[in-house]
């Protein structure tokens, strides 16, 4: 019997052995500042330099346009805002998004507003697969930027976005796109793929929270966030992150050489714990099953119980899951993606995400479908004796 389970991938990742070794020795002996010109500072640079080459050889980039940050969050606020701040003095005063991005886009496009912006929502249908004819109707030359997710975290929906990017390119749009839960899940080509900025985050992939990388295409315009200094060629001064910057590499290439097999794996394994449970547990309904899906995402909706009591349920019995978005803990409102979606209130109060990763094994998933019906059983109990 699996004691733990943890089927909480998509809020974070375990950090891998082998970017542990890659980035012990930047604690020790090789601590110096990549800025500086004596040969301790002349180590750091060389090996930040080939911590940013991995990372473009790994989406088909050119080096100088990896800018190291600090993770998604940074890097979906560095990219919209820094696109719609450097651009709306062009004529183009409009951001469009989609309205089940992450909240860190949303967030910031909502700040743009309040700086002047004409901000647009993107229809989705029941799936979260953007509307192609709102996207002709709102993605207008009058736009700075327009940002859609690649993969959701939620519900694992995956857009077109090559198509999407393209789209916006015809109408001279910057086109960001969110690739936290993409990224090592489909294949991401910047020499091929028209998308103009590209977040990407080290902690889903096996590297150590606070690291992540903001891909720019040569170019394309953002103005800075912070100010004070010329590191990350200006777009991101402070000084380096060097001990992570070479762990996101390391992490970023197993991601992405193991992509194929672990999608596979993924997507099996997924698969397999959605037919149990659509077999075991009744009123059930699977969020997003009518599109493309990335292989590690399974969001369900079981009526007559609440997240909150099903998770910590969950949580007795040693399995971890999620809600959704792991930066929504301890909101009792809906999800807005399910919301977004047309998910009833009553059901989207109900909904648990299980996300896969490499910890996951046949064992786990057998583990989950045996013990998940019981939770619901109890939770919807427990909610009929407080209703």
């Amino acid at each position: 019997m699996v004691a733990d389970t943890y089927v909480d991938h998509a809020a974070t990742t375990p950090v891998r052995p082998e970017v542990v070794e890659a980035m012990t020795p930047f604690f020790g002996p090789r601590f110096g500042n990549p800025s500086s010109v004596h040969r301790w500072g002349r180590d750091a640079r060389a090996a930040l330099d080939d911590a940013r080459e991995s990372v473009a050889q790994c989406i088909n980039a050119r080096p100088d346009e990896i800018c190291f940050v600090s993770g998604g969050t940074e890097g979906d606020n560095a990219a919209v805002l820094g696109a719609w701040r450097a651009r709306h003095t062009f004529g183009r005063t409009a951001v469009v998004t989609t309205p089940i991005e992450h909240k860190a886009v949303l967030g910031t496009t909502h700040e743009a507003a309040r700086e002047g912006a004409d901000e647009r929502l993107l229809d989705v249908d029941a799936n979260g697969v953007v509307v192609e004819s709102s996207f002709d109707a709102l993605v207008r030359p009058d736009v700075a930027v327009c940002s859609v997710m690649w993969v959701n975290n939620e519900i694992g929906i995956q857009q077109s976005i090559p198509n999407l990017a393209r789209l916006a390119h015809d109408r001279g749009v910057v086109f960001h796109t969110d690739a936290v839960q993409a990224f090592g899940k489909v294949h991401i080509d910047a020499g091929t793929q028209p998308f103009d900025l590209l977040t990407i985050s080290g902690h889903k992939i096996g590297a150590p929270k606070g690291i992540g990388a903001l891909y720019a295409r040569r170019g394309t315009m953002i103005e800075p966030l912070l100010r004070g200094g010329g590191q990350e060629r200006g777009r991101r001064p402070g000084t380096e992150n060097l001990a992570f910057a070479v762990a996101f590499a390391k992490a970023a290439q197993l991601a992405v050489a193991e992509r194929e097999t672990e999608v596979a794996r993924l997507g099996r394994l997924r698969d397999a714990l959605e037919r149990a449970l659509l077999t075991r547990v009744t009123d059930m309904v699977v969020n997003g099953c009518g599109g493309r899906r990335a292989p590690h995402i399974l969001n369900v909706s079981v009526r007559g119980a609440d997240s909150e009591s099903l998770l910590m349920m969950l949580d007795q019995d040693g399995i971890a899951a999620s809600s959704g978005s792991a930066c929504q803990s301890g909101s009792i409102t809906p999800s807005h993606v399910l919301t977004a979606i047309g998910v009833m209130p009553e059901l989207a109060a109900c909904s648990i995400r299980f996300s896969l990763g490499p910890l996951t094994t046949d064992e786990h998933i057998t583990r989950v479908a045996d013990v998940f019906p019981g939770i619901v059983e109890r939770g919807r109990r427990l909610a009929g004796l407080a209703a």
